[in-house]
């Protein structure tokens, strides 16, 4: 059994709204929000590290479950914007939470890594006993703020989420998931590493929007036809904050009722593999009392990756 007990997150307080992104890309403001759905997103500031900010999350989380580091079995960190690709901030994580002796795993995998992570702490919560899984990024940093970058310059942000799983409680059992990954068609996602260690972000907007509008409703209806739902027995979707145009497009797939699809980029942006855990952290704070429908989690990003994790409310 893994259960999934709590989340955490955080955003740097800097908000760079569209009216001053456009003056940097070249497009209007009401284009931005109608093409993404995002009004402002949050930029690091030039101190901040990836591991800084999945360390506020980290201890935001373990706060709120009121367990201590030192309790861990284990960390996952996710991120497609490290600074450094090895050691990763993961151990830089822990460190800083003063642990010199737990195992650590980074998942260098872009939009789709703390989906990953859910479903690898899944099965490691019985061996381990409570594993921090971290979404960490500062996609700030992987862009071009210029007319020739502006299809990427407008949805991506900074910040950083956390969900503590354990193996013996919390407000939902982790059911079932699917993982998938197609490298045949990586190309029109990734993330590489440029001049002067610059991370860019390269991405073909219509082409991955075409491979998630198909590929994430398939994933979520596996879990379905397995578990004996339908798109309607879900109280809510919590799905990567990529663009809105994107969720709608997959509730509309699934037959699902849009208003159970919780959206934050409006505010946030899309941070990457951050964002479903802060988008899952805002959720459960707007929550009165423990939830009482099936919860799915989904998420597409670079690799090509991609999956779905369904979670039952606790008895």
């Amino acid at each position: 059994m893994a259960y999934i007990r709590a989340f955490g997150s955080y955003l740097p307080s800097r908000r760079v709204r569209n009216e001053e992104l456009a003056t940097l890309v070249g497009a209007a403001p009401e284009w931005i929000l109608s093409a993404t759905g995002i009004e402002e997103r949050r930029y690091a500031s030039a101190e901040d590290t990836v591991a800084g900010l999945g360390l506020q999350a980290a201890q935001a989380c373990l706060n709120k479950a009121g367990v201590a580091a030192e309790e861990l079995g284990m960390i996952l960190c996710a991120s497609g914007s490290s600074e450094r690709f090895c050691p990763g901030p993961a151990s830089q994580i822990a460190a800083e939470l003063g642990l010199s002796a737990t195992p650590v795993l980074d998942i260098p995998v872009a939009s789709c890594g703390s989906l990953i992570g859910l479903a690898v702490a899944a099965q490691l919560a019985a061996h381990a006993g409570r594993v921090l899984v971290l979404g960490a990024e500062i996609m700030s940093r992987c862009i071009d703020l210029s007319p020739e970058g502006k299809d990427t310059a407008i949805l991506f942000g900074d910040g950083a989420g956390a969900c503590l799983v354990d193996a013996n409680t919390g407000f939902a059992r982790i059911a079932d998931f699917q993982l998938h990954t197609d490298g045949t068609a990586a190309e029109i996602l990734k993330i590489e590493q440029g001049r002067n260690h610059q991370n860019r972000i390269h991405m073909d907007g219509r082409s991955v929007i075409l491979q998630a509008c198909r590929k994430i409703p398939r994933v979520i209806n596996e879990l379905f036809e397995r578990n004996g739902l339908t798109a309607g027995d879900p109280g809510t979707y919590l799905l990567h904050q990529a663009n809105q145009n994107l969720i709608m497009r997959v509730a509309a797939a699934l037959q699902a009722p849009e208003e159970r699809f919780f959206i934050n980029l409006r505010r946030c942006g899309n941070t990457s593999s951050a964002s479903l855990l802060i988008a899952a952290d805002e959720w459960h704070r707007s929550q009165n009392g423990t939830p009482s429908a099936p919860i799915v989690f989904s998420a597409f990003g670079a690799g090509l990756n991609w999956g779905a994790l369904l979670a039952v409310p606790s008895p």
